[in-house]
């Protein structure tokens, strides 16, 4: 990941999960968050779901949250996808139906991917597929958390 520099306070939203709950990123003040922006369609977005699982899985108990981002599908079509996946997100997907979050962020292209630090700060980001699950990435998430 890149480091955002100098780093930015990250727009707030509100989203809902395929289950329908809401999510507001506000909430999560005090943890680290690492929001992905993806979409069933993206086959760099389908091959780094399995690492971003297993980066989160590994966090369990810690001030770690994932918050995977749909860009503009249906309900049924993530849900769907989430089925085919192994291990299968145990971490909120929540629904940008309209991209409206994608642009607050700035996304240009999908995967995207930010890591926002315990005070809602934007410190890192990723363009492109990554390994979620490696040692460099698991450093820099275990520093944030401290």
């Amino acid at each position: 990941m890149t480091a955002v520099v100098p780093a930015r306070t990250a727009p707030d939203f509100t989203l809902r999960d395929i289950d329908g709950k809401p999510h507001r990123l506000v909430d999560y003040r005090g943890k680290v968050v690492l929001v992905n922006f993806w979409a069933t369609w993206c086959p760099p977005c389908r091959a780094e779901m399995p690492s971003i699982e297993r980066l989160y899985a590994s966090m369990k108990g810690k001030p770690f949250v994932v918050l995977a981002l749909d860009q503009g599908e249906s309900v049924s079509n993530v849900f769907a996808f989430m089925g085919q996946l192994t291990p299968s997100p145990t971490f909120p997907v929540l629904l940008d139906r309209k991209s409206q979050v994608a642009h607050a962020f700035g996304v240009m292209g999908i995967p995207s991917t930010f890591l926002i630090d315990k005070q809602g700060h934007i410190v890192a980001k990723a363009i492109g597929g990554r390994s979620y699950d490696s040692a460099a990435i698991r450093s820099l998430v275990d520093r944030l958390m401290r």
